[in-house]
């Protein structure tokens, strides 16, 4: 199990997943994803989410309300981004062009 974890974890945890545990907030991932916004801000990195995963993600209560409204019917979730989805370049998740952004120690900190 040992070696399949070392494998299999990313390199963001592997970086920073002490630290984080360390600073708080949902195990850790709040800092986690706070400090990975702003990495990417930094370096220039595209973000993991987009306007479209927030459109998405916002339209889940209005059809929801559809779906109960109309006797709990599936209802598929619209596609916003018109199939360009599809050809999206995969994002880079290994930190090789970022992971530079420092933390000041927990002492320094008002």
């Amino acid at each position: 199990m040992k070696a399949l974890s070392e494998k299999y974890t990313p390199p963001i945890l592997k970086r920073m997943g002490d630290l984080a545990k360390e600073i708080g907030g949902h195990g850790g991932m709040d800092f986690l994803m706070n400090w990975r916004l702003i990495d990417c801000l930094r370096n220039g990195i595209p973000l993991e989410q987009d306007v479209y995963d927030a459109a998405a993600w916002s339209s889940i209560i209005p059809l929801s309300e559809w779906s109960v409204a109309n006797g709990s019917n599936s209802i598929k979730i619209p596609d916003f981004t018109c199939g360009a989805y599809k050809t999206n370049a995969p994002l880079d998740i290994t930190m090789s062009k970022g992971g530079k952004t420092g933390v000041r120690p927990i002492s320094s900190r008002v």
